[in-house]
């Protein structure tokens, strides 16, 4: 027991001690000279006086301690040595017998040139092989001390990777330390054949049958996969193994999660539906955006909702002057000021509180900072609330973004992006309809001003984006609730479809389309392919180990007040153009002459603010000539008209 007791301590402890580690690097270095001093001693048959062995203890010990401080081999923690640490030995060792010999030579005349010769040559070998395997064996004990200790209390689990991620994740002990599971070995497909990497052994397996057979036989309860694209290249093989035998199914979190703080490696994330559903990394040109950022002062509008909160954790890494933070939501603003503060203490940033539609509080913030660029990310965007408040949503969406626009373009701002939706495109609801109207009032006021009809500087931007996974109040959040509770997982309608996105994939997007637009433009991204939500709902299930309409039931409640099957990302009238990101497109859509919707938006905004339901939405439907209503009240205007 005491034993036991003991090596339970050292398994905890973080490190040896680096002085005990250089006295023992001293010990290790001075027997290696003495031992090459009784080599040569025994080779040339000659010997050598005591005094001549003291001589070279007290040289080799001072000449190990210089080599060792300026080397600095004691400092490393020995069981994260990797391969490169033989080479700092190496060094050091070089460097004690470089410096023992001018000095033994001075000291004594008791060595001929051979001896000199024959013993550095020794000395060198000795202390490089000593020392190396000293902390071989410091690792080998430790791994063994901590595999036998924890064995018992951690659950096991096999990674699967591809075959140059495997080993660089093995050779770091990190995983052994932190994690709350133990590593039985690695998984790969294909016919069996006995292999080791590191010190574990890998797994083959060909269909469902061996995988649960290796699970059985070795009580594996989790899989490991090691980055997001091995996951999605799974999703229909590995995924589905994991899914059926009720397999846990873990990810390891990337460099830039765990240094963000978002991630604790002790407790390994689970594989997300998110992680299925989503694309390849998409790539943007970073350097060159941070060129177009750098030393500005920079607005974001409804920064603390999911998209604007995303752009400002993004915008954090470009070497802004400022950031400004504009929003009217309380809670949602103190929980991104302090995640900024604590993720990003050297970036400037002031959150501001405020509401778009006030147009003295949006003046002041221009007034104030002098924003270069501006993402406008502020809008109501919940179909079903915006059908029951449509003079809301023409409040902000319409007015306020004509606010934000407009003190702009006073305040000589650059660049203005406008995030949009692909809701607005033949839209069947007030929520996208009100952001169509948002859309036309900025084109037309950039069309006015690139042709000189109103004079301004600033160049609008607007792109259009569909679903993004796990923004607020979207559907995969809600189903996650509903599992928890048991279900059922509600889906309106069995063949409703959506685009999906990650919202650090459409904010990278974003940040693209600001550097590449010139002005004028609304830019498309590209969606990928539509998830039918029903088959969303079932993967969800499966993907916690739950057997659909067995376990959790799918219950279907009918399309939603102006909810439609389908999105899309253009009206049929309109067509794109490629750009320099193959995931973008920009939009040829129809122009607007800038004082034909002043004239119309005018009388608008004033019924929206007088609450005329009914009168806002018919002139909303008399401006957007496509906008026809769905499951909705005001089908009833569109027959009338």
């Amino acid at each position: 027991m005491k034993i036991n007791y003991l090596l339970l301590r050292l398994t905890r402890e973080k490190y040896i001690n680096r002085w005990v580690i250089l006295l023992i690097d001293l010990f290790l270095s001075v027997f290696s000279t003495i031992t090459s001093l009784a080599l040569i001693s025994y080779i040339l048959d000659h010997d050598y006086s005591n005094l001549v062995i003291f001589k070279v203890f007290l040289v080799s010990s001072f000449c190990s301690i210089i080599s060792f401080f300026i080397v600095q081999t004691y400092k490393g923690i020995i069981r994260h040595s990797a391969f490169t640490e033989t080479g700092r030995i190496a060094m050091a060792s070089s460097l004690k017998v470089a410096i023992i010999l001018p000095i033994l030579f001075l000291a004594t005349d008791a060595f001929s040139f051979r001896s000199f010769l024959l013993g550095s040559v020794i000395d060198f070998f000795l202390t490089f092989f000593i020392l190396t395997i000293f902390r071989v064996f410091l690792i080998t004990a430790y791994t063994f001390m901590v595999s036998s200790m924890t064995s018992r209390s951690k659950d096991k689990l096999l990674i699967f990777g591809h075959e140059n991620s495997s080993p660089a994740l093995l050779n770091d002990s990190f995983l052994r330390e932190n994690s709350s599971y133990q590593v039985e070995g690695i998984l790969r497909f294909g016919p069996r054949i006995s292999m080791r990497i590191g010190i574990y052994k890998v797994y083959f397996v060909s269909d469902q049958a061996e995988f649960n057979r290796l699970v059985n036989r070795y009580n594996i309860k989790a899989i490991l996969f090691t980055d997001y694209k091995v996951v999605k290249e799974e999703s229909e093989r590995l995924v589905r193994f994991c899914e059926k035998k009720k397999i846990r199914m873990l990810l390891l979190p990337s460099i830039d999660e765990l240094q963000g703080g978002k991630i604790q490696l002790r407790t390994l994330p689970e594989v997300r539906i998110e992680d299925l559903l989503g694309r390849e990394e998409i790539r943007i040109n970073m350097e060159e955006i941070a060129n177009s950022l750098r030393g500005k002062v920079v607005l974001v509008t409804g920064a603390a909702g999911s998209i604007g909160s995303e752009l400002c954790r993004q915008l954090c890494h470009f070497g802004l002057k400022q950031l400004v933070l504009f929003d009217s939501a309380e809670t949602p603003m103190h929980n991104i000021r302090l995640e900024l503060e604590e993720k990003f203490p050297d970036v400037e940033f002031t959150p501001v509180m405020g509401d778009i539609r006030m147009i003295h509080r949006v003046e002041s913030i221009y007034q104030r900072f002098h924003p270069q660029i501006v993402f406008h990310a502020a809008a109501y965007k919940h179909v079903p609330l915006m059908e029951e408040n449509p003079c809301e949503a023409v409040h902000t969406n319409v007015y306020g973004t004509r606010n934000v626009a407009d003190m702009a373009v006073k305040y000589e701002v650059d660049k203005f992006i406008m995030v949009s939706t692909d809701k607005a495109v033949n839209p069947t609801n007030v929520m996208g309809a009100s952001k169509r109207l948002a859309e036309m009032y900025v084109q037309s006021l950039s069309i006015a001003i690139s042709k000189g009809r109103y004079s301004g500087k600033t160049r609008f931007i607007t792109t259009r984006f569909g679903n993004v996974l796990g923004s607020n109040g979207s559907v995969i959040p809600r189903f996650r609730e509903q599992l928890a509770k048991g279900g059922p997982l509600t889906v309106t309608h069995p063949d409703i479809i959506r685009y999906f996105m990650t919202i650090p994939e459409a904010c990278r997007l974003v940040l693209e389309a600001a550097f590449m637009g010139k002005g004028n433009e609304i830019f498309v991204f590209d969606m990928g392919t539509p998830v039918k939500i029903a088959d969303l709902a079932r993967r969800m299930i499966e993907l916690a180990g739950l057997v659909p309409e067995q376990d959790i039931e799918i219950k279907y409640t009918g399309l939603r007040p102006g909810e439609k099957l389908y999105e899309e990302l253009l009206a049929t009238k309109e067509n794109t153009l490629p750009t320099e990101n193959e995931k973008i497109y920009r939009a040829q859509v129809r122009e607007y002459d800038y004082e034909d919707i002043c004239t119309v938006m005018n009388p608008l905004i004033d019924l929206a603010i007088r609450v005329d339901k009914m009168g806002t939405v018919r002139m909303m439907k008399g401006i957007v000539p496509e906008f026809k209503s769905k499951n909705s009240e005001y089908e009833v205007l569109d027959k009338v008209e």
